[in-house]
């Protein structure tokens, strides 16, 4: 028996036998900073920028000091105006570098955290069906998208507010200091105090930031599921329940945000109190020195706008506060999902399976448990099935057919025993042979909002010519179909298949597998849902996949049995009969021909 997961090292990243990397532990932390990080022009670029920003507000209170003195003085008004437009060509000088920051800042975030979307999306699509069921796709979309939002808005008010900001407030202590070193002595024992009590009262927020992203998720996967069963919900007169639902959602979503909202403007209120008390303080220092002469009213009032300028960097930081709890809990929430792990194991020497011809299928001894509950689902499963011979799977509703299909298609591994492919152990199989040799065809037919071509080929290019494309849409009769578009494999379909009928979508899906030539095909009763005339269509079109081809059939309707070779009757996770068909239904005792006689369907 071999194990079906591997350890793991938590700290390191995983290349593929694809190429691609799955990140664990620290090394997550790497990739989103490496996702982020801009090139050397573009950090020289916005470096300049947010010097500029600092530097030009620094000068422009040193004429302010100027002009009130000079004025004072009795300066002639051809002075006083040539100060006064230095003043301004500063102001605005200052005022486009702070623009410009913000065009280069926004830019460089939303660029690095594009490339962190397409990185956790790439991440996503790689893991495992277990990891997916355990997820709502609204809660993965907001997860991908709605907390990298979070953390582009976060990274242009970092580089605004706090960079430029931190810049400021370091300058303007400087020039404190060195205009009046008492009182800019004073100011920075206060900056240092705030900031202590602002650094202490962020431990608060971040949970309740956190709080608050988890719900909105929880939230967007509600919808999400209520969207997707509005018919059902309608038919069955259950629209005041998911409503209902909606709404204890959203409470806990508005609790949570108020929660947040709370801490956010409490620190903004506290800190206008306390910059409005050092404001008065700062003022009543410059006035006593004023009035012993050690300091000129414009000195005072150069002094007064450097207090202002402390003021405008703390209000910043905390106007920016939820944002930045927002993005320490959507990176926190990133990293959750690139330290996912696939629980399939990659194989340390991958090897293909055959690729040509039908490929046998053996299972020995397997039993699976999914990890949710531990609780087998299949145990002692044996089968053996020889290249080009199909089989079909019947047995009740929850009997394990279908976790049988999953494991022939590498969607889990086995915790039990060994399923074998074209002789191989899927487990030591190359993961993209698998999926080119092993083709599915399931009863709901996913059609992409993309042309007909991009439907076949799956967004694979150079998978085929559109002159193959043409001829396997004829040889599934869809070809008719085709003429009738408006621009032929361009013509674009929904992905609600809008105006694709259920039988179009599923001849569709035949001609994706056609297409992909694999030699065993799984087909989980692709004909239940249709009419009778579609269903014969779609029957004539399994008999031409089936050619030359393995096949396992999940057989809802007894009927659709009749091209079987070998039968295996699932029942409490075991195969509790198998032979070949032919025989089985001969047997009056066996539990296959039982069946056949309580569905009135001929042997």
């Amino acid at each position: 028996m071999r194990p079906s997961n591997r350890p793991a090292r938590a700290d390191a990243g995983k290349t593929t036998s694809t190429g691609k990397t799955t990140f664990t532990g620290k090394s997550t932390s790497t990739s989103v900073l490496g996702c982020l990080r801009p090139g050397p022009r573009a950090t020289a670029a916005l470096a300049a920028a947010i010097a500029a920003a600092t530097a030009l507000p620094l000068a422009a209170p040193q004429l302010t000091r100027r002009f009130v003195d000079e004025a004072i003085g009795g300066a002639s008004t051809r002075r006083l105006v040539f100060v006064a437009v230095g003043y301004l060509i500063l102001a605005v000088a200052g005022q486009g570098a702070r623009t410009l920051t913000a065009w280069l800042a926004s830019r460089l975030a939303w660029d690095g955290t594009n490339r962190l979307r397409e990185r956790l999306a790439e991440h996503a699509l790689g893991l495992d069906m277990g990891f997916h069921g355990r997820r709502t796709p609204g809660e993965l979309i907001e997860r991908v998208d709605g907390d990298v939002v979070a953390i582009a808005e976060f990274v242009v008010a970092f580089l605004l507010d706090v960079v430029a900001g931190v810049l400021l407030l370091a300058g303007v202590l400087v020039v404190m200091l060195t205009v009046e070193p008492l009182i800019g002595a004073l100011l920075l024992a206060y900056c240092a105090a705030i900031g202590f009590a602002m650094a202490r009262a962020q431990r608060l927020a971040v949970p309740s930031a956190a709080r608050s992203r988890a719900e909105y998720a929880a939230l967007f996967g509600d919808i999400e599921e209520r969207l997707a069963g509005l018919e059902d919900l309608r038919a069955n007169g259950a629209g005041e329940h998911a409503v209902n639902r909606v709404h204890r959602a959203s409470g806990r979503k508005y609790r949570a945000e108020f929660r947040s909202e709370r801490v956010g403007s409490g620190l903004l209120a506290g800190t206008s109190v306390a910059f409005a008390a050092g404001t008065a303080l700062v003022l009543a220092v410059a006035a006593w020195a004023r009035g012993s002469g050690t300091l000129t009213v414009g000195t005072a009032v150069l002094l007064f706008q450097y207090t202002q300028m402390v003021r405008t960097p703390f209000e910043r930081l905390i106007d920016q506060l939820r944002e930045y709890q927002a993005a320490l809990a959507g990176v926190a929430r990133v990293r959750d999902l690139l330290a996912e792990r696939r629980t399939l194991p990659e194989p340390a020497d991958p090897r293909p399976l055959p690729a040509s011809g039908p490929l046998g299928l053996r299972l020995d001894g397997v039993g699976f448990a999914y990890a949710d509950d531990g609780v087998p689902v299949l145990s002692g499963v044996d089968l053996t099935l020889a290249p080009g011979e199909t089989l079909g799977l019947v047995g009740r509703t929850g009997s394990g057919k279908t976790t049988i299909a999953r494991l022939v298609l590498r969607l889990y591994d086995p915790t039990e025993g060994v399923v074998r492919v074209g002789g191989l152990d899927l487990r030591d199989a190359d993961p993209e042979s698998v999926r080119r040799r092993i083709g599915v065809v399931t009863q709901d037919v996913q059609l992409f909002t993309a042309s007909v071509r991009d439907n076949l080929t799956l967004f694979r290019p150079g998978l085929a010519d559109d002159r193959r494309l043409r001829e396997i849409l004829d040889e599934v009769g869809l070809g008719a179909w085709l003429a009738g578009l408006p621009d032929g494999l361009d013509t674009g379909l929904g992905g609600d298949a809008a105006g694709v009928s259920a039988g179009e979508a599923q001849l569709l899906a035949f001609a994706r597998t056609l297409l992909a030539d694999p030699g065993l095909v799984v087909l989980d009763e692709a004909s239940s849902r249709l009419d009778p005339a579609t269903e014969r269509r779609v029957e004539e079109v399994v008999d031409r996949l089936l050619a030359d081809r393995t096949g396992v059939l999940i057989a809802h309707r007894l009927s659709s049995l009749a091209r079987v070779d070998v039968v295996a009757v699932v029942d409490g996770g075991r195969i509790v009969e198998c032979g070949r068909r032919d025989a089985l239904a001969a047997d009056h005792g066996s539990r296959f021909a039982r069946l056949l006689s309580a569905a009135g369907v001929a042997r």
